[in-house]
This record gives C-alpha cells, sequence and structure tokens, in this order.
C-alpha cells in the first residue's frame, strides 16, 4: 500500500513539475505580447521589446532591445533604449492571482531627455502614464485565461544601474550634452496594497526615474555642460530666444529649480 502511495505521489509531483515548466516557456511570448501590446496604451509612444529568453528551471528573463519612443511634437526618435532588462520571477506566483518578481534589473539605460517648450519628454510620458493608471482607480479584474490581464504584481526588487541621460535641445544644434543617471533601487512595489496592476506599478517607476533624471547631480552636471559650450542669456540671440522663450534664463531655468 505504502508503494502504491509513494508511486502516486511520485506521479503528482512530475504532474507539478510539467506544468511549471509549461508556464515559464510560455512566459517569454506573454511578457512581449504584453510589452508591445499595453506599453503603448500606458505611455501614448511606441514601445518595442525585440525578445525575451527564458531560463526554464529558474524562471529568470532576459529581455533584449527594449525600445520608449517620443510623444508627438517632440524630434528625437527616442526617449530612452535598453540593450538588457533582467528579470527573476517566482516561478511558484505564477499560478496564482498576484506574481511575484523577485527582481528586474535595467542595465545601462540610454536615455535622451529632451526639453522643448517649458516641458520635456519623460514629463510628457509620465503625465500620459499617470492618466492610463486613471487617477489611481483600482483596475478592472479580467478573467485568468487571458495572458496575465487583470493579475496584480508585486516586485521586490527594481534596479537601474549604468544608466546615461543626453540631453537634446533646439539650441545645442544637433548636439547632446550627458550625464550619468543615478542608480535607482525600489523595493516591494504593491505589496502594501496586496499587488499592483502593471500600469500602477509602471507609474512608480516611472515617477522615479523621472525624479533622478532632475536630480542636482544630473543637472550640475548637465548645467556645467552648456555652459563648457558659452550658452548663457548674453550668448544668446533674440531670434535664438523666441525658440526657446525662457529656457536659458542662466542655464538653470533650464530644469526649473
Amino acid at each position: 500500500m505504502k508503494k502504491w502511495i509513494l508511486i502516486g505521489s511520485g506521479a503528482v509531483v512530475v504532474i507539478i513539475i510539467v506544468l511549471l515548466v509549461v508556464g515559464v516557456s510560455n512566459l517569454g511570448p506573454i511578457i512581449k505580447n504584453a510589452v508591445n501590446t499595453h506599453g503603448p496604451k500606458m505611455t501614448k509612444t511606441e514601445v518595442r521589446l525585440g525578445d525575451v529568453g527564458i531560463s526554464i528551471f529558474s524562471a529568470e528573463a532576459k529581455l533584449k532591445d527594449f525600445y520608449l519612443g517620443n510623444p508627438r511634437g517632440f524630434k528625437s526618435p527616442q526617449a530612452m533604449n535598453v540593450g538588457a532588462i533582467y528579470v527573476d520571477v517566482d516561478e511558484k506566483s505564477l499560478t496564482g492571482d498576484t506574481i511575484i518578481i523577485d527582481k528586474i534589473e535595467v542595465v545601462a539605460p540610454e536615455i535622451t531627455y529632451e526639453k522643448i517648450r517649458g516641458t520635456d519628454n519623460f514629463k510628457t510620458i509620465l503625465n500620459n502614464v499617470k492618466r492610463s493608471v486613471g487617477a489611481d482607480k483600482p483596475a478592472k479584474k479580467e478573467p485568468s485565461g487571458k495572458e496575465g490581464e487583470g493579475r496584480k504584481i508585486i516586485i521586490r526588487n527594481f534596479i537601474v544601474r549604468d544608466g546615461k541621460v543626453n540631453l537634446v535641445m533646439a539650441m545645442l544644434g544637433g548636439k547632446s550634452i550627458s550625464a550619468s543617471l543615478p542608480d535607482i533601487h525600489l523595493k516591494d512595489i504593491g505589496k502594501k496594497k496586496g499587488g499592483a496592476s502593471p500600469a500602477e506599478a509602471f507609474k512608480e517607476i516611472f515617477a522615479e526615474l523621472y525624479a533622478k533624471i532632475n536630480s542636482p547631480v544630473v543637472n550640475d552636471t548637465l548645467n556645467k555642460g552648456l555652459k563648457a559650450l558659452g550658452i548663457g542669456v548674453k550668448e544668446v540671440g533674440e531670434g535664438a530666444k523666441k525658440g526657446i522663450e525662457a529656457v536659458t534664463d542662466k542655464v538653470k531655468g533650464l530644469f526649473g529649480k
């Protein structure tokens, strides 16, 4: 009798492993489809993810060639490019209503920060994301069979490292000024509410990213670069002033500080 119990238990374990492997192997297309489909709806810009590689037994994913386009009215072709994003999922959570992501690590993002007419591309995208969340209204829960729609997420660690910010403005004549982006480490996104919608999580992440882009250390570096180019109120003619308005007010006005 005990032998049959052991055989039966072993069969159950095998079935569970098979189900997990099948689920994890399908995770790549689900992630790619979710990013490429729902990303543009949140940001109101072009969003593309090139490919997703999955480690079947560890539920670790490598997202390749992430592209975030610019909103209308901005001339730069993109707002951000990322070569690699590493995602480590708690595979035990894949069958539940809330997916737990142990870590998302964004490596070496290339950020194009474009300022125009008193605003900038990242502020515009952030406002688009906030509107897509619906003023923090709870997301409607969808049936669980639609590739993760309506499911909540908790992100234990969200990391951005080795990033670079490239300032683009009309007054630079096609040139750009660069600064290192301070590293970001957010913890337990969505945990307090028992899980956040992807849009809510993205809003929190993007708000922190925008804060780092506008941080004093980045502003100081970019301002020094502008001064090194000799850009200031005295050097800007009246014609240029009309194009950039008050943006060049002793350079400090560039970032609303």
